[in-house]
């Protein structure tokens, strides 16, 4: 599929407690996956609560895959305001999560990975990676 370039880029973010494992791979999987099929996307990352780190893990996980997240930083919400995003996809903050205008909202019920061993938090990437893919071909 060819992107059409009069087009502009669709603003997804995604949003966790802590902006260090769930949001910062859906960020990732959404620009992976965008330029596989051929979509301009501008993807963010935030939290509600951010640790001010990415967890090791996570960027142990996604470097299995092929994506280097050390250059990713744990932000803010604020940090990332700034107009009207196509869609705001929360994970499990809940009331925690403030509302950030969108035309979409999407909640995705994912565990927070952060205290699992390798292989159950590559199984919770790899349904991170699944659901971004399912967002991205909705646009």
């Amino acid at each position: 599929m060819e992107r059409d370039p009069l087009r502009p880029p669709r603003r997804l973010l995604f949003v966790c407690v802590e902006n260090s494992n769930r949001s910062q791979m859906a960020e990732a999987f959404a620009r992976i996956h965008a330029r596989e099929l051929g979509l301009a996307v501008e993807a963010l990352s935030a939290g509600s609560r951010p640790s001010g780190s990415v967890n090791p893990k996570a960027i142990a996980s996604m470097k299995e895959v092929g994506y280097d997240l050390a250059a990713h930083r744990s932000k803010a919400l604020k940090e990332v305001e700034g107009g009207e995003f196509d869609v705001v996809v929360t994970m499990g903050c809940g009331d925690a999560c403030p509302f950030v205008k969108a035309k979409r909202r999407v909640d995705w019920q994912i565990p927070d990975p952060k205290s699992l061993e390798p292989p159950e938090f590559a199984g919770i990437r790899d349904l991170v990676s699944e659901k971004v893919l399912e967002l991205l071909r909705s646009l």
